[in-house]
Parts: structure tokens; C-alpha cells; sequence
């Protein structure tokens, strides 16, 4: 499968749950009533890439549905963040880092280690879909209308014998600067900061500028991170995090009902999404894929842990979120050595 064939793909996926937000708005409205609304979406590639084109066709079933959309491209997340926040957008779509600004609940779900694998992000997500869950997605005059998965986030490295917790001492790792969590864990570990951002991570792990990488299955082939990987690295198999995207937006410019509704639609469709990030997952070769061994996955865990405790401390993390995650991790898993008591983080 080519890259741009890939990426549209994803593209589709995130589409999807932008698709659900605007046409379930409209029925709020009267169907003589046309709502004018901005949406900004983060997409590297800007108006030309694929993320905007495909929102960009649903234009049409919005305007059916009572909702002009008027859809804008960024390339930078950070100035989709600003702007929204500068109230120059009524809705926006942020990975959950960037959205921590706006809600910390939701902003702590991406917290390392938190969410081990899919089956507690089901959970997770539909826990956060009960319309009893609303005060939790709302903070001041934001509210989290969906969240969506990206799939867990992976280590890459151009040498798979860096196999261990120990062996990430002095190595370099793009690491996006403006990730709290990220740079926390990455100077934990003894390993180096190597600023970087969506847009410019892949190309400094292609071309040997770092050591190693994070990202989502679905970053591989459109990203073309299998040239760091080749021929001497790996794809660690052990979930740092799990990567989602969130729409948010400005309570006072939609009807109150708004929220519930796009957050009824998008859990009804999460299978979609899920599909995506497995064929995403399986179309990496499996000579690429490292496993750890039980004890190093254990090391990651303490690890993950422990810097998942100190930006708690440090009030970057919602207590709740964390408490409920772990909640969610014991539930599936009531053998790991952190559920001996209920009680913690």
C-alpha cells in the first residue's frame, strides 16, 4: 500500500468522527435555520493534505443538516490551539496533548503507560460516551465533544539492540517540546531532548538526526519512518501511551444538547476507527516488531510509572483521569502489582 494511499485512509477515519459532529448539531436546529460555524483542523500538509480534503467533502451533508461549516486548514497545531482559544474558531480538532490546555481530564488521557492497549481504551472511551461523564469534558466555556483513538504509540529506534530501559541512557529522542510528559520521560530515563514537532520529528529519525522516535502505527508508512528503522532498528512492541484526537468546542456557540449527541454517534462508530489503526499495525513487517521480554516490559511499567506520579504532583495530570485509568488497567488486567490496593494512582 502506497504512503498517500495510507494517509488518506487515516484521513477518512478522523473525517468520520468530524462527519458525526456537524450533521448531529444540525438536528438541534431548524431545518430553515442554517448555523454558521468555523471548524479548524490540524493538518501537516495544510489545505492539500489529506486530513482537510476529506472533512472538506462533508461540507455538503452539513449544510443539509443546518450547519455551514467553514472549514480551516492548519499546519501548525499550535496556532489551531491559539486561535481557537482566541475564540476565532468554534470548534477545532487537537491530538489529547494539545488539548490539555482545554480540558486537563481529558488532556491526561494520552498519560504514559496509562492506557496498556485497546481493550482499556474501549473501556476508557465508552466510560466518557455516559452522559453522566459530561461534567468531566466540560472546563470553563470548552467542551470536549468527542475523542477518538490514534492508535498506541510506539518507540521506534534505528538500532534494536537498544532493547531496555538501561540502554535509552544517552541516546537522542525527538521529543515534541511541547509535551510535558514526553520531555519529563525522556530526561528520566537519562536520554536526551531533541526539541522537535509534529511536522519535523520523522525527518530528523530518517536521517539519523536522533536515536529514536515515538508515534502511532498509523505514522509508519505515510511518515516513511521505515527508513530510520531500516535495516538495523525495530518497532518496540509496548505501548508508551495511547495516542487521540479530540473536537472541542466553545459551549455558548452550540445548543447544549450538542456534546451528548456527537459523543453518542462517534461511540457507535469507534469500530471503524479501531479497524484502521489494526490494518495500520499489521501492514508493519513483523521482522520489524521487537517484543520485550517480560521483565523489560515490567521496567517500562515502573518507569512509565513513576514519571506518570511526578507531573501528577506537578498538577500537569487530572487526578481523576488517573485514578479512573488505573481503575480501568485493574479491571482488565487485576494481576498487575499496582492492584494490590485500589486505592493510588
Amino acid at each position: 500500500m502506497t504512503s498517500a494511499n495510507l494517509a488518506h485512509r487515516v484521513a477518512m477515519a478522523a473525517a468520520l468522527y468530524a462527519f458525526l459532529v456537524f450533521p448531529s448539531l444540525g438536528h438541534a436546529q431548524a431545518q430553515s435555520e442554517i448555523l454558521e460555524r468555523s471548524f479548524c483542523v490540524f493538518d501537516p500538509v495544510g489545505a492539500n493534505g489529506p486530513l482537510f480534503a476529506i472533512i472538506k467533502t462533508f461540507q455538503p451533508a452539513a449544510l443539509q443538516s443546518g450547519i455551514k461549516l467553514d472549514l480551516r486548514a492548519y499546519t501548525d497545531e499550535k496556532v489551531a490551539a491559539e486561535d481557537f482559544k482566541a475564540g476565532q474558531c468554534d470548534a477545532v480538532l487537537l491530538t489529547g496533548t494539545r488539548a490539555r490546555e482545554f480540558n486537563k481530564f481529558t488532556g491526561s488521557l494520552e498519560a504514559m503507560g496509562a492506557v496498556p492497549g485497546e481493550e482499556e481504551m474501549r473501556l476508557l472511551y465508552n466510560t466518557l460516551s455516559q452522559p453522566k461523564a459530561r461534567p468531566f469534558l466540560i472546563d470553563g466555556p470548552y467542551e470536549v465533544a468527542g475523542v477518538f483513538p490514534g492508535g498506541a504509540i510506539y518507540l521506534h529506534t534505528r538500532d534494536r539492540s537498544i532493547d531496555s530501559v538501561e540502554k535509552l541512557q544517552g541516546k537522542r529522542i525527538a521529543t515534541l517540546d511541547y509535551d510535558q510528559a514526553a520531555v519529563r520521560m525522556v530526561r528520566h530515563v537519562g536520554a536526551s531532548v531533541v526539541g522537535s514537532n509534529s511536522a519535523n520529528f520523522a525527518g530528523k529519525f530518517n536521517n539519523g538526526s536522533v536515536d529514536l522516535a515515538y508515534a502511532p502505527a498509523v505514522a509508519y508508512t505515510p511518515l516513511e519512518l521505515y527508513k530510520g528503522v531500516q535495516p538495523n532498528g525495530a518497532v518496540v512492541r509496548y505501548a508508551l501511551g495511547y495516542m487521540n484526537f479530540q473536537v472541542i468546542i466553545h459551549r455558548d456557540r452550540f445548543p447544549d444538547s450538542a456534546g451528548q449527541m456527537v459523543r453518542d454517534q462517534v461511540i457507535k462508530r469507534i469500530d471503524e476507527a479501531y479497524e484502521i489503526i489494526a490494518q495500520a499495525e499489521a501492514e508493519i513487517p513483523e521482522d520489524i516488531w521487537m517484543t520485550l521480554p517480560q521483565q523489560d516490559t515490567a521496567e517500562y511499567d515502573k518507569m512509565l510509572r513513576k514519571v506518570r506520579l511526578s507531573l501528577l504532583e506537578d498538577g500537569v495530570y487530572d487526578e481523576r483521569a488517573i485514578k479512573l485509568m488505573k481503575a480501568i488497567r485493574c479491571r482488565v488486567d487485576a494481576t498487575r502489582s499496582e492492584c494490590a490496593s485500589v486505592a493510588g494512582t
